[in-house]
């Protein structure tokens, strides 16, 4: 059992490690669709300005949080208010529940790096490659199982030996990565579309054909990838600030990771959306999800000849270091609660934690290859699998009510001090605190109650009713 906290040695390995857990297959795999689809360059202006205001209100409340209390998600709301305890059960949940379907994607994804590296490039580009790979036995389970113990033996080895040196050691390579990518994007041609044609497609607004409902819904898309771009309403920012040292500059390491995250999301833009663009034309760029990354990306690889191999690897390798710095965080977020709640050793809440993700993901992929029958109606009239529930109830449900009641708990119960004292202990310049003040109050909250009522499917169910 550890007596003494552990902490990032700097600052340096804090953001990255923060930085880490915000770049994952959100960024990859559902940032160029809804920005492709969004207007382009208009969900790109909309997207920084809420990540500058809504999104840096978020963050650095659950960082400040977690160093103020020193705990992880479980406990620490506690701390601040006893009467609002009842949040650290959300925020503890949400990881448990995001962690077993996460490593299942990351298996997906461990699965087609290797068949890049190892087979030739037009393997995973053929039809319905993704659909028998899924619907396999075991192949599934054996590649989540590896993910999953992957992320544990990091998780086990602690903060310093574990988190931060491997965030030190991927995130600048993926990094570079994404840059090479990102630059061959913008190179290739195909008839009459080149790179550049998407690159444009991509980053010039466009309201054509828009109407103010439309408009609406790109800036309530573009709140919705901020949970999954900055990693706010999941647990990991306050476990995450509960290792912050606590002479370190936390306003200043909240804007780098806000800068990082969103370099990395418009750079996942320029990697995916011109090469789309190209092979397969603007219908190409109504994909998403799993759609996008193992079926429309490696036909686009395929359509480049020889060279779509590496570049594949390229991009394959990224996205594991993508997912695999994610879902340690993740894994982080549920390990440091069960220590501080249950006072358990690191390796013993590891374990823990591992064997109950391995069990649920075993359950995940046995719901998508058929082997369970599992379906359940969302309140859009959407079926939805194991996966698809688990994914609906922590994202659209929990880190909704976890977001809300934290801007309630720190805007009036605390006050918006608690947060400013915490963030500037050394003196440090607040720059946007009156708009914090104003943003953590009033407009957060309904922003995030707006999100809600428009992601659970209670808009969709309150307008079915109003019809009939």
């Amino acid at each position: 059992m550890e007596t003494k906290r552990s902490t990032f040695k700097g600052s340096i390995g804090f953001v990255l490690a923060a930085a880490g857990s915000a770049v994952g297959l959100g960024n990859i795999w559902r940032f160029p669709y809804l920005a492709a689809n969004g207007g382009g360059g208009l969900f790109l202006v909309i997207y920084i300005v809420l990540a500058l205001t809504f999104g840096f209100t978020l963050l650095i409340s659950e960082v400040s949080l977690g160093r103020k209390t020193k705990q992880g998600p479980l406990t620490a709301y506690g701390k601040l208010s006893k009467k609002w305890g009842w949040l650290g059960a959300f925020a503890a949940i949400v990881p448990f529940m995001i962690l077993p379907y996460y490593c299942v994607i990351g298996g997906w994804v461990m699965k087609y790096m290797f068949v890049f590296i190892f087979k030739s490039n037009g393997t995973a580009a053929t039809d319905d490659y993704f659909s028998n790979f899924i619907g396999s036995v075991p192949q599934p389970i054996i590649f989540t199982a590896v993910f999953l113990m992957i992320t544990a033996i990091v998780i086990s080895k602690g903060v310093n030996k574990g988190i931060e040196n491997i965030s030190k050691i991927l995130m600048p390579i993926l990094l570079i990565l994404v840059i090479f990518i990102s630059i061959f994007a913008l190179t290739i041609s195909n008839d009459d579309r080149s790179g550049l044609d998407g690159l444009k497609i991509y980053i010039i607004p466009s309201v054509k054909g828009m109407s103010a409902g439309d408009i609406i819904e790109v800036v309530i898309n573009a709140m919705g990838q901020l949970f999954f771009s900055i990693s706010v309403a999941m647990g990991i920012m306050v476990a995450y600030g509960s290792y912050f040292r606590d002479e370190d500059n936390l306003v200043k390491s909240v804007n780098q990771i806000e800068f990082f995250d969103t370099l990395i999301a418009f750079l996942a833009g320029v990697m995916i959306i011109p090469a789309v663009y190209v092979f397969m034309g603007r219908e190409g760029m109504e994909n998403s999800g799993a759609g996008l990354m193992f079926e429309a990306i490696p036909k686009v690889f395929d359509s480049m000849g020889s060279i779509g191999r590496f570049v594949g690897i390229a991009f394959f390798i990224m996205v594991f270091f993508a997912a695999l710095t994610s879902s340690m965080s993740i894994l982080e977020a549920v390990v440091s609660s069960l220590m501080d709640k249950f006072h358990m050793s690191r390796l013993w809440a590891t374990v823990t934690e591992t064997t109950i993700a391995l069990v649920l993901g075993i359950l995940v992929c046995c719901g998508s290859n058929g082997i369970i029958d599992f379906s359940i109606k969302l309140p859009d009239g959407s079926k939805a699998d194991i996966l698809g529930a688990f994914d609906y109830l922590s994202n659209q449900i929990l880190m909704p009510i976890l977001a809300i009641g934290t801007c309630i708990l720190i805007g009036w119960i605390a006050k918006p001090k608690s947060v400013i004292d915490e963030a500037t202990r050394n003196g440090e310049k607040f720059g946007r605190k009156n708009l914090y003040v104003v943003m953590i109050k009033y407009i957060a909250p309904v922003m995030l109650l707006a999100l809600f009522v428009k992601s659970s499917g209670i808009y969709d169910l309150i307008s079915k009713t109003l019809k009939n």
